[in-house]
C-alpha cells in the first residue's frame, strides 16, 4: 500500500494577502495531493476579514490577541514545533514572506521534515530564500498595490510642470545673452503686457529651469510640484507654518503623525508604522513602506532592496 505524505501548510495570514493565499492552498493540492494540517496565524481583524477565505479552504484561524511585534511570528513558530512533534508531518509548507522563520526552518529540517516557502512576490528578501529546501514567490493579482500607484503620482506631477510652461512668466534676459525672438516662448493665448521684474524677484516657470541649470531633477521636481520658486525652500527643514500648505492630504497627515520626519531624520520602518496605526493611518495587517511608496517624490525609503528606513524629502513650506 502507498504511504501518502502528510502535509502540513501553516500561513502568516499578516504578512500575504488573502489573494496569495488562494494561489499557495492551489498551489500545495496541485503539487502534493492533500493538505492535512491548514492554519492561518493572523490578528482578530485579519480573521475576520478573511472568514470566507478560511471557510472556503478549511483553513483553522489561529487567533493572537497579543499586539506586540512578531507575536504572530513566535505563535506560528511555537505551533510549528509542536505539531511537527505530535503529527511527524512528512513535508511543512510555510506562507510568509518574513525573513525570520530562518531559525524555524533549520530547526524544522532536523526533525527530518521537508520545509518548503512560499512568499508575496516583491515582498520576499533573496536571502531568506535559499534556507527552504524549495521555496516560490506568488504574484499578488488582486487590489491596488503601491506599483500601481507610483506612476499615476508621476503622472501628476507631470501634468504640474506642463501647466507651468503652458503659460510661463515673461523675465528680462541677462545681459551677457541676446532678447530671445518674438514668438521664442510657446503660449496659448496672447498674454497682456506686464511690467518687467525687479533684479531679485524670483522667476518662475520655464526661465527659472534654463537659469537653474545646475539643479538636480528630483529637487526640481520636488519644487515643481510645490510651486516652489526655488529648490532651496523644498530643502528647507522648517515644518510648516502657513496655513495652507502645498501638499497633497494624505502626506499632511503622514506628516502629522510622525513628526520626527519633518526634522529630517530617517525613521525605522518599525516606529513610523506603529505611529501610523496610532493616528488610524494603516491597518495592523498593512505595510508603512507600501504607503510612503505612493509618494516616491516626499519619502525615500532605504536601503533599496530591503527598505528599513524611511525619510522626508518632499517640499518644506514655511
Amino acid at each position: 500500500m502507498n504511504h501518502q505524505k502528510k502535509v502540513m501548510l501553516l500561513i502568516d495570514a499578516d504578512n500575504v494577502s488573502a489573494d496569495v493565499v488562494e494561489q499557495a492552498v492551489g498551489h500545495v493540492m496541485a503539487l502534493h495531493g492533500a493538505i492535512h494540517v491548514r492554519r492561518a496565524y493572523c490578528t482578530a481583524e485579519s480573521a475576520l476579514a478573511n472568514l470566507q477565505l478560511f471557510k472556503r479552504h478549511s483553513i483553522r484561524p489561529i487567533v493572537n490577541l497579543s499586539t506586540g511585534k512578531n507575536s504572530t511570528d513566535i505563535s506560528l513558530a511555537v505551533d510549528a514545533i509542536d505539531l511537527v512533534l505530535a503529527e511527524r508531518p512528512d513535508v511543512v509548507i510555510v506562507v510568509s514572506s518574513d525573513s525570520d522563520f530562518a531559525p524555524l526552518v533549520i530547526r524544522l529540517r532536523e526533525k527530518g521534515c521537508r520545509v518548503e516557502g512560499i512568499g508575496q512576490q516583491g515582498k520576499t528578501g533573496e536571502d531568506s530564500k535559499p534556507v527552504y529546501d524549495d521555496f516560490i514567490d506568488l504574484a499578488h493579482k488582486g487590489g491596488r498595490s503601491g506599483a500601481t500607484v507610483r506612476p499615476a503620482a508621476r503622472k501628476r506631477a507631470t501634468v504640474r510642470a506642463v501647466d507651468v510652461e503652458l503659460e510661463p512668466t515673461p523675465a528680462p534676459p541677462p545681459a551677457s545673452q541676446p532678447a530671445p525672438m518674438a514668438g521664442a516662448v510657446p503660449t496659448r493665448k496672447p498674454a497682456p503686457a506686464r511690467a518687467a521684474r525687479a533684479p531679485d524677484t524670483p522667476v518662475r516657470g520655464r526661465t527659472a529651469v534654463a537659469q537653474g541649470e545646475g539643479r538636480r531633477p528630483k529637487a526640481r521636481a520636488a519644487a515643481a510640484a510645490a510651486g516652489l520658486d526655488d529648490e532651496r525652500e523644498a530643502a528647507s527643514p522648517t515644518p510648516p507654518t502657513g496655513r495652507h500648505a502645498p501638499l497633497p492630504d494624505e502626506v499632511t497627515r503622514i506628516l502629522a503623525a510622525v513628526p520626527d520626519l519633518w526634522r529630517g531624520g530617517r525613521i525605522e520602518l518599525g516606529i513610523a508604522s506603529e505611529q501610523l496605526r496610532a493616528g488610524n493611518l494603516l491597518a495592523k495587517s498593512a505595510t508603512s513602506s507600501r504607503l510612503f511608496k505612493k509618494f516616491p517624490t516626499h519619502f525615500a525609503l532605504t536601503p533599496e532592496r530591503q527598505p528599513n528606513k524611511v525619510q522626508y524629502i518632499g517640499p518644506r513650506v514655511v
